[in-house]
């Protein structure tokens, strides 16, 4: 998020400027407390002597086991410098803002230091404040304020149509010592906190604050304990360094420092990106979250991949993902939710407007990708651990996904995975995109609209990979080779057709995808990239795929766009139509190192390694497409989310790839 510093734990961030302060921005860069979807605090504005403070260090340095400091003082001249300092110090954890204020008088004699915070919380759904404009109606909600003789608590609840409440959410503000007085500055619901401090001279005094986010839906009643921002991350710190320490560490692992450190930054994001979901008997799993600000909950597409990458490293991820997204598999009809029998969830959310909703995403399956990936992560699992227990556990979810696949998926009707195509009409296609969902992404000409059902290239490669996944679970741990023998033979049909439809000879590379129609989006898209990783092009063709993603138009020397350069619809400011996206060149990677392209392989990890080292070691969601040889410095894209789970573990991904060509 650009301006903002960020605060994560367990599904719960918040986002505050350079002072600690949350200023109720909307729009790309949201600030404020979040939990469930939903921002908990609008408003946490510190003044010093009735103004605000001027910023002698602005805020940085947090870390798993390290507040987020900033040192202030009230307003001051040469002079007549600032009576005294003040070191503020936040943190987040158990969905709550934690802040110590350490106020240390610079005079040699007795002073007193005014000292105020600004609260508010509006409750605001984050569907609402992705875009400036945007509204929802909210008939039946009401906004409260109750002040307590140590803080205040806001209150949010809207009543269903039937009477019953059917949303209720609170932020309980606490602070040690208790304020002095709490003023009401207009006529909404804000309120000012107001401490008036002696300190002795030279002296301290500290205040202690809490924000406690208690979202509807969610767990416990009660405002969590109030502590120093230091002693709330201990336990935090824990959890986090389990994570990250635990064997095998990426410096161990291979002789490539950089490597090693964008992997080590990529774990530290991970498990700060960790939120808690439920599995299927009620169980709390934590599950790699998607990415801030939008996407902090279960992703299906994002977590799957997310959980592949970092597999030979951090298995608990996919251990905890896959139950996780079997709890949600589609189990009825339903077309507002995209839901389908079998089908596995593409994003799940806790927001006022999804459960109303207003919007579909509180189960929202509408991915064509997610399914097969289920079952390519599910044989993964199995294979890399030798422990059979989810495949034995899961088994009828993965049969369930397997008939999703022929049945609503279209492999039984139109031959392919399908779906419809990005910016068009449904038509007869089933429901679903695939992660190129932007309109135009498949290139089919100007003046070509796609009809439905469209059968994207990289969909095929996941389905024919999950067939072939499926059918080794069949055999070596079902005990069904009939059921084996029938995936297998699919497979190799899938393969098949897809050589003689996708396949352009002239260019000696695969189509975009095809629609109903028989036509081709025929733009060189990195969609090949993931056709490698799946193992659905033969050799020759895989090889010679492999190599033509490093030519120039495709390789700015910091990864492979997702278009190629010099084509029509080629932007390098464009989400999937030029821009370079970590991930995507990830599983190019992985793909690479398949079809044994070494020098390939390890061209795409220098110029991704390199990319993270000028982005702090923390490589963003997307970086523009320009050439390097143009640049001095990767160019951002504006609107990518940092961290991002994806993205984060795309450093373990090529870590494996780079371990496969030099054992």
């Amino acid at each position: 998020m650009t301006g903002h510093h960020l605060l994560v734990h367990d599904g719960t961030f918040a986002a505050v400027n350079d002072s600690g302060d949350i200023t109720a921005a909307r729009g790309a860069s949201p600030d404020g407390l979040f939990a469930r979807d939903a921002r908990h605090l609008s408003r946490w504005r510190l003044t010093l002597e009735g103004a605000a403070p001027e910023v002698l260090v602005p805020a940085g340095q947090a870390g798993p086991d390290r507040p987020l400091a900033a040192v202030l003082t009230p307003p001051g001249s040469r002079a007549e410098p600032p009576a005294y300092t003040v070191l503020r110090e936040q943190a987040v954890a158990d969905r709550s803002l934690l802040e110590l204020l350490r106020v240390t008088s610079n005079r040699p004699a007795r002073t007193v230091a005014r000292i105020a915070l600004t609260v508010d919380a509006d409750f605001a759904d984050q569907f609402e404040l992705r875009f400036e404009n945007r509204v929802y109606e909210k008939p039946g909600a009401v906004r409260s304020v109750l002040e307590r003789p140590d803080g205040v608590e806001f209150g949010y609840e809207r009543v269903a149509p039937c009477g019953d409440p059917s949303w209720h959410s609170r932020t309980v503000v606490r602070a040690v010592p208790s304020p002095e007085a709490v003023a009401r500055p207009g006529e909404g619901t804000a309120r000012i906190l107001e401490w008036r401090l002696e300190l002795p001279p030279h002296g301290d005094a500290e205040i202690l604050v809490l924000a406690g986010a208690l979202p509807s839906g969610g767990s416990g009643s009660a405002a969590p304990h109030l502590r120093p921002p230091a002693a709330a991350l201990t336990r935090v710190a824990r959890e986090n360094e389990a994570f990250c320490a635990a064997a095998p560490r990426p410096r161990e692992v291979i002789g490539w420092p950089e490597l090693a450190r964008a992997c080590e930054q990529g774990l530290a994001d991970l498990a700060g990106l960790r939120t808690t979901e439920s599995g299927p008997d009620g169980e709390p799993l934590r599950v790699p979250a998607a990415g801030i600000p939008w996407y902090l909950s279960l992703v299906g597409r994002d977590a799957l991949l997310t959980s592949l990458f970092a597999l030979p490293y951090r298995p608990a991820l996919a251990a905890a993902t896959l139950p996780a997204l079997a709890a949600v598999q589609g189990g009825v009809h339903d077309a507002e939710r995209q839901e389908q029998p079998g089908r596995i969830v593409h994003e799940l959310r806790h927001g006022e407007l999804s459960c109303f909703r207003q919007v579909p995403y509180g189960r929202y399956y509408g991915a064509v990708d997610s399914t097969p990936l289920f079952l390519v992560l599910l044989h993964a699992y199995t294979e890399r651990t030798s422990d059979t227990t989810l495949a034995v556990a899961l088994e009828k979810h993965a049969r369930a996904a397997v008939e999703w696949m022929f049945r609503d998926g279209g492999l039984a009707g139109v031959g392919w995975l399908a779906c419809a195509a990005p910016g068009g009409v449904e038509g007869t296609a089933p429901t679903g995109r695939s992660w190129k969902d932007t309109p135009g992404a498949l290139c089919f000409g100007r003046e070509v609209r796609a009809k439905g059902p469209v059968a994207v290239a990289e969909v095929q490669g996941y389905a024919y990979d999950a067939l072939i996944r499926t059918a080794s679970l069949a055999r070596t741990v079902w005990e069904d080779p009939g059921f084996a023998g029938r995936l297998e033979s699919s497979a190799a049909g899938l393969r098949e057709r897809f050589h003689e439809e996708f396949w352009m000879p002239g260019a000696r590379f695969p189509a975009q995808a095809v629609d109903s129609a028989g036509r081709r989006a025929e733009a060189l898209g990195s969609e090949a990239g993931h056709l490698l990783w799946s193992g659905l092009l033969d050799r020759e063709r895989g090889r010679a795929v492999g190599r033509r993603l490093l030519e120039p138009d495709f390789f700015t020397g910091w990864g492979i766009r997702t278009l190629a350069a010099g084509q029509p619809a080629y932007h390098p400011l464009s989400y999937h139509k030029g821009a370079v996206r970590p991930h995507d060149n990830a599983l190019a990677a992985l793909g690479l190192a398949r079809y044994g392209l070494t020098e390939q392989v390890l061209q795409v990890t220098r110029g991704l390694v390199d990319a993270a080292a000028a982005h702090g070691w923390r490589l963003p969601e997307v970086m523009a497409g320009y050439d390097r040889g143009d640049r001095p410095a990767p160019v951002p894209y504006p609107h990518s989310c940092r961290p991002q789970a994806w993205a984060a573990a795309a450093p373990l991904a090529l870590l494996t790839a780079v371990k496969e060509q030099v054992r």
